[in-house]
């Protein structure tokens, strides 16, 4: 999948209500208009493999009515929210497109403020060319003090990032179109699989030249809550939080830039959220979840890689059950198999594998100091989060929310620090010694 990201940023004091959807023909173009009672910030995605443009918005109060039916380029308009007021509306459309035009008019001649989309046609090989520049510039080292794990600024008065707006870099913002380059190559033919393989990025600069990016991935989110504990908690919720403490201590350490595939409560496709750490030019991707099981008192941590084959029947119905997550929201992965395997089984993949394995045992050694471990911690799996072939890559259940003692050690401080601490003394070890940058 390739995307655009347009981030655009205005002043608001409060809660914007969305107070109607008109979809229409402008032209040739498509119009999408949202009414709203203020200005508000807003960002707008488009992608390809399906088409769509999403249009995330911070914080809202929904009062409006979503189209009947689909108009012009758009075929079907769709919307989730959260409890904050987090708001994206997905327009899915009839093969790939552009936006023409994006702009919030002023309230005039009657009509409340809104926002304005033109979407015109978009030429599947143009967009591709125009989401790889031509002669990329290597990125710079960044300075030492760089060491914050937010990726955007906040949202005013939330405390939180814009709406989807976790992992677009710092360096970034000041360009209105960032980009997240695709792998130009064709995919390879392969046999079904149900995982998608991110696009590869940009030349990734190596760790001598600078700190190393540690990507935390907080499982779910949005309409997806994934599991709910015995206590009633939400893994959306516990692996949000978790991700939060991880993040705080690793960036505390000065050793390591952090970023999270989402610091809200949104829903973020699963091939999105690989795709994002290599376009980032990611070192670790690391993603947090919690289990559930029925019938059995189950408890502790364990680690999964990725594999073409699990580990057990229970590793792979855990698998699909996180696999799933993406239709949910009406994004179902099924149709598009045939890119996928030949990927996943190439010898390239090799060292990244051989990577994560090494990963996923010092975190197992590490955190069994002072978490209890499930028995045979260590499994493998085709998890979707963890198909980037050039990212060492784990996902971490962090206990069962179907088991009392492991649902309520994930919702305490004194747990996640713990859990925290050990994390990055996991990392540390995976990265070897190194020195604690001098601040000048």
């Amino acid at each position: 999948m390739a995307q655009a990201t347009q981030v655009l940023r205005l002043p608001s004091s409060k809660r914007t209500s969305v107070l109607a959807v008109r979809l229409g023909l402008q032209g040739e173009m498509t119009r999408f208009v949202l009414e709203m009672s203020e200005r508000t910030d807003y960002r707008v995605t488009t992608a390809i493999n399906p088409g769509r443009v999403v249009i995330d918005l911070p914080s809202v109060a929904w009062q409006a009515a979503l189209p009947g039916a689909g108009r012009g380029l758009v075929k079907d308009v769709r919307m989730t929210s959260s409890l904050s007021g987090a708001a994206q509306v997905v327009l899915m459309t009839e093969g790939p497109v552009r936006v023409a035009n994006a702009d919030f008019l002023p309230a005039r001649d009657g009509h409340p403020p809104r926002l304005v989309l033109d979407l015109a046609h978009g030429d599947l090989g143009s967009l591709m060319a125009a989401l790889v520049p031509t002669a990329p510039p290597s990125p710079p080292p960044p300075p030492v003090e760089d060491r914050s794990v937010a990726v955007l600024p906040e949202a005013p008065g939330t405390g939180m990032p814009p709406v989807g707006a976790a992992m677009v870099p710092a360096a970034s913002r000041a360009g209105m179109l960032p980009t997240l380059p695709p792998d130009p190559s064709p995919p390879p033919k392969a046999a079904p699989s149900s995982i998608m393989v991110p696009p590869a990025p940009t030349e990734k600069p190596t760790l001598r030249d600078r700190l190393p990016l540690i990507v935390l991935d907080p499982g779910h989110g949005g309409d997806d809550p994934g599991a709910t504990s015995v206590n009633g908690d939400h893994e959306k919720d516990i692996t949000l939080a978790m991700a939060r403490v991880v993040a705080r201590a690793l960036e505390a350490t000065g050793r390591y830039r952090v970023a999270l595939t989402r610091d809200s409560d949104i829903f973020i496709p699963l091939r999105d959220r690989p795709a994002k750490a290599r376009a980032l030019g990611a070192d670790l991707f690391i993603s947090l979840h919690a289990d559930i099981v029925v019938g059995r008192p189950v408890r502790g941590l364990s680690v999964y890689t990725l594999s073409d084959k699990a580990t057990d029947r229970e590793a792979d119905m855990l698998a699909q059950r996180e696999n799933r997550s993406d239709a949910i929201v009406g994004m179902d992965l099924a149709g598009q198999n045939e890119q996928v395997v030949g990927i996943l089984i190439d010898l390239a993949q090799r060292d990244t594998r051989n990577q994560s394995r090494r990963l996923a045992n010092l975190v197992v050694d590490t955190v069994g100091h002072d978490i209890t471990l499930l028995n045979s911690p260590l499994r493998s799996a085709g998890f979707a989060v963890l198909t980037a072939p050039d990212v060492p890559a784990i996902l971490v259940e962090m206990g069962y929310l179907s088991h009392p003692v492991d649902a309520r050690l994930l919702v305490t401080d004194s747990h996640r620090r713990r859990f925290a601490t050990d994390m990055v003394r996991a990392i540390d070890t995976f990265f070897g010694p190194r020195r604690k940058p001098t601040r000048k």
